[in-house]
């Protein structure tokens, strides 16, 4: 028993929480599995932690139930707010919820020096955006320790690619390199309430110094944006949207023209972004 609040079958139909597609609601109910999640985040104890789109709670409980030294709630959903200020009362002083929009809140405005986890099960309809702004973070190491986030598993996946893979692209180039991310729990459809058209996974990220050649954010999301947008095309090809000069580009960098994005390893698109970064559009 993981406390003596009531199941969460019973605070939906209390509160009258029926899922909200429009939302990305689908809750997880099992309070097992969210122990597991919770679990999953590491040491909780001299954490705070900040949950993204609680719902009914299921998350939330177990994040407190093990020992979550602080938690910080962001819930939309004005519906989900009784429920969740019933846990509150079950654990007062340890709780705070803001009920805003994820995509808005400043989440650098945590105190000085604390130790911060993020943990939750993303709303699928905005969780790659929140998880590109976490990783776009103009500071580096980040504000946070580490973030514990559940997605469609075919996110999760590509999330982990490695290269020379067809789900390598974009965003795995960016996940791993600055963090080093793992799948560390899989789920099926019908776990969820109401269950999703596909499964699902939990992926950790950890953050870690920025793999390969310095080069800025913008220039490597550039070179990313530009060559898997054009993935079938080899590297002089469609470096054309960004440069004048591919080959040169290419030479610099000391890489194999005739590649196509999914065959350069993260630190080769390291070393094309600073050469970007360098030469510009030459």
């Amino acid at each position: 028993m993981l406390d003596d609040l009531p199941p969460l079958r019973d605070v939906i139909r209390t509160h009258s929480l029926a899922a909200r597609k429009s939302l990305g609601q689908n809750f997880l109910l099992d309070l097992n599995l969210t122990s597991r999640i919770a679990r999953l985040a590491g040491s909780l104890e001299d954490s705070t932690v900040i949950e993204i789109g609680p719902g009914p709670g299921g998350l939330t409980r177990a994040l407190l139930g093990n020992g979550a030294r602080k938690l910080i709630v962001i819930e939309r959903d004005d519906r989900c707010l009784p429920a969740l200020e019933e846990i509150s009362d079950r654990y007062p002083g340890k709780m705070q919820i803001f009920n805003e929009d994820a995509l808005l809140f400043d989440y650098t405005l945590m105190e000085p020096n604390e130790k911060i986890r993020i943990v939750a099960n993303l709303p699928y309809n905005i969780a790659t955006k929140l998880l590109i702004d976490w990783l776009r973070s103009e500071q580096w190491p980040p504000f946070y320790q580490s973030l514990t986030l559940m997605f469609q598993k075919e996110v999760a996946l590509r999330i982990c690619a490695d290269f020379g893979t067809k789900t390598y692209g974009r965003l795995a180039v960016i996940s791993q390199w600055r963090t080093r991310p793992e799948i560390v729990l899989k789920l099926p459809a019908r776990a969820f309430t109401p269950p999703p058209k596909v499964d699902s996974a939990v992926v950790h990220l950890t953050p870690i110094d920025p793999v390969g050649e310095p080069c800025r954010l913008q220039d490597l999301e550039t070179v990313t944006a530009a060559t898997f947008g054009q993935r079938r095309k080899m590297l002089r090809s469609s470096l054309k949207q960004i440069s004048k000069e591919p080959q040169k580009l290419l030479s610099e960098a000391q890489i194999d023209p005739v590649k196509r994005a999914e065959q350069l390893t993260i630190v080769e698109f390291t070393k094309l972004a600073k050469v970007f970064g360098e030469l510009g559009a030459l």
